[in-house]
């Protein structure tokens, strides 16, 4: 298992270099965070992404719930995005329904914080897995989410810079409360 790098170390904010080769280190690499994710409980992970690790790769794995296959993504570009029916527009606001629940991100790098972002809720995205070639794949709702996050940590940014850039609260766990942390 791999130890999980914490802001504010310098990896988190700078862009990943692509993957030039898969080959034996790189598959080993995606063996050992898939241990290092799966071993996560407080809070349980459902992303992971190389530089998390320490290591300056474009690259990551999701596992959008406890029964899902871990899926690795090695040099993703999103395509396209579609927010409300509208493409191309990933902080659009959505209209909130009465008694709607809000959803809040968190990240095993920022261990105990948790922020609002509007992300797209469907994608394409364009992807090499482990098997040969260059994949073009739709993903929607929880899995788009995880997926524009990790995208995110390869670009060298956290939810929390995506929150404050969106005017949304973000909040720190305290026993069992959150309370709204000011960031700015």
């Amino acid at each position: 298992m791999l130890k999980i790098v914490t802001v504010p170390n310098k990896v988190l904010s700078s862009s990943t270099r692509r993957v030039e080769k898969i080959d034996e280190k790189i598959k080993q690499l995606i063996i050992d965070m898939e241990k290092t994710l799966s071993a996560q409980k407080d809070p349980k992970g459902v992303g992971l992404a190389a530089n998390q690790l320490g290591e300056n790769l474009s690259l990551f794995i999701i596992k959008a719930s406890e029964r899902a296959k871990i899926k690795a993504f090695i040099n993703p570009r999103i395509i396209s995005r579609t927010v409300l029916g509208t493409k191309d527009s990933p902080y659009k606001k959505q209209k909130k329904k009465r008694r709607q629940s809000v959803k809040l991100e968190g990240c095993l790098s920022i261990p105990r914080i948790w922020g609002s972002v509007n992300r797209a809720k469907k994608i394409l995205l364009e992807y090499q897995d482990l098997t040969p070639g260059v994949r073009k794949k739709s993903f929607q709702g929880f899995e788009a989410t995880i997926i524009q996050h990790e995208i995110d940590h390869l670009n060298g940014i956290v939810f929390t810079q995506r929150s404050l850039e969106q005017k949304q609260p973000v909040y720190k766990e305290e026993g069992e409360e959150l309370v709204k942390v000011d960031l700015s």
